[in-house]
């Protein structure tokens, strides 16, 4: 058949094959986002029980100084004033528990104050560029 011609045509793409496409853009989006999501959750969680963890090592270390104390032993760095023994145990770079304990008598004591408190400076930012209607 030499006359005749073979025509060749380019696979349809139509309005399925670009909705299938737009799916699997949109479903590739939400998988990332959904990743990110978790991952900050678990950074979250971790510095979280972190957190609870160096509270817990500061409370027991504040328990053994008073265990101590009611043995009657001046333990290192417990400072003591008008019948109140007072010392501090580091929970972070940037918080500590502060305790004050009145001793009363060879096995008595008042626990005055057993709180966290922040320490270091803070330093207040009024650096806040806020646009006046002015170009």
């Amino acid at each position: 058949m030499p006359g005749k011609k073979e025509s060749f045509s380019p696979p349809a793409l139509g309005g399925s094959s670009l909705l299938v496409v737009f799916a699997v853009l949109a479903l590739t989006v939400f998988a990332l986002l959904s990743l990110s999501t978790v991952r900050a959750g678990n950074r979250l969680s971790q510095a979280a029980g972190q957190a609870v963890q160096d509270y817990y090592a500061a409370d027991c270390q504040a328990q053994e100084i008073l265990a101590r104390l009611r043995q009657g032993e001046r333990p290192e760095g417990v400072i003591f004033t008008e019948g109140c023994a007072s010392y501090v145990c580091p929970i972070s770079e940037t918080q500590e528990l502060q305790v004050r304990v009145r001793m009363k008598g060879a096995a008595g004591y008042v626990i005055e104050q057993w709180q966290v408190a922040l320490v270091g400076n803070w330093e207040f930012d009024d650096n806040l560029i806020v646009w006046d209607g002015q170009s």
